[in-house]
């Protein structure tokens, strides 16, 4: 099943018509994407027994659809060859930082570029469907609602000043575009090997498989999840591959009217274009 918001409003998509969640269930489920995400399984069963109708839809009218997640935290270096290109040596506990969530933005926001030194990284993204606190191996897929392409933006100049500022240098407003929507896990082809490639007006830049994490999303939650209680709703960016612009020589940063496209296999393309302060 695909959720995603349409001008702000929960929707559910069904081939290429749009399902406005609190019109078609006459109020039983709310047009607020937070609320959606935590019903998901309710949303999925209504879907198949009601199968009310939708409508088309402009991809112009998406809006991120996760707007207010309770955290949005990131993990970095859980790919061997990005780590390699960054010269950064591995850990035994994931790196993990917080994407505060006022960076979060939505497939159809511009990004306005701070400074010269901002890089690109595609993301799988998780979306919880439940509180989550020391989840077992078994628990840990359960535990997701959705996933969804995500883009860590980051200032690499703010984010390796006072001390690698993680959190700063990867958390101003746009650093954190979602979308276009979000797929459940069982309608993906593979659900553990995906195909993730981003491209920067139509020159790829990094093409890989989430199957090349060092943590795959069953032991990085439940690694995550040893220390820090997840609630329902809040997102998680899985890590980037090799193909990051800081680590080519001489290093390459966004500049404005670039685009950024990014793809995942099996949920779609998530499209950032960037414009000057």
């Amino acid at each position: 099943m695909r959720l995603c918001a349409l001008n702000h409003r929960a929707h559910v998509l069904v081939g290429d018509l749009a399902i406005d969640l609190e019109v078609a269930s006459g109020g039983t489920f709310s047009s607020d994407p937070m609320e959606a995400i935590a019903n998901i399984s309710a949303i999925a069963k209504f879907i198949e027994d009601e199968q009310p109708q939708g409508k088309p839809f402009a991809s112009a009218d998406l809006t991120n659809p996760v707007p207010s997640p309770k955290q949005s935290l990131a993990i970095g270096v859980n790919y061997a060859d990005h780590a390699a290109e960054m010269h950064i040596e591995l850990a035994p506990e994931p790196v993990t930082f917080a994407k505060f969530p006022t960076c979060l933005a939505g497939p159809n926001d511009q990004v306005v570029l701070p400074t010269s030194t901002v890089d690109w990284e595609v993301e799988l993204v998780l979306v919880m469907g439940r509180d989550a606190y020391q989840l077992t191996a078994d628990e840990a897929w359960d535990a997701v609602a959705a996933v969804t392409v995500g883009q860590d933006l980051s200032d690499r100049e703010l984010q390796f000043a006072a001390g690698r500022q993680f959190s700063l240098g990867k958390s101003c407003p746009g650093f954190g575009p979602l979308g276009p929507w979000l797929v459940t896990p069982d309608a993906l082809p593979n659900r553990d090997d995906l195909e993730l490639s981003c491209a920067i007006d139509g020159e790829v830049v990094q093409d890989s498989r989430t199957s090349k994490m060092i943590r795959g999303v069953v032991p990085l939650l439940v690694d995550v999840t040893k220390h820090l209680a997840l609630k329902c709703g809040d997102v998680v960016f899985t890590g980037t591959p090799s193909g990051a612009g800081t680590a080519l020589n001489p290093p390459r940063y966004l500049k404005p009217g670039e685009v950024l496209t990014s793809t995942i296999e099996g949920i779609g393309t998530l499209t950032t274009v960037f414009v000057a302060p």
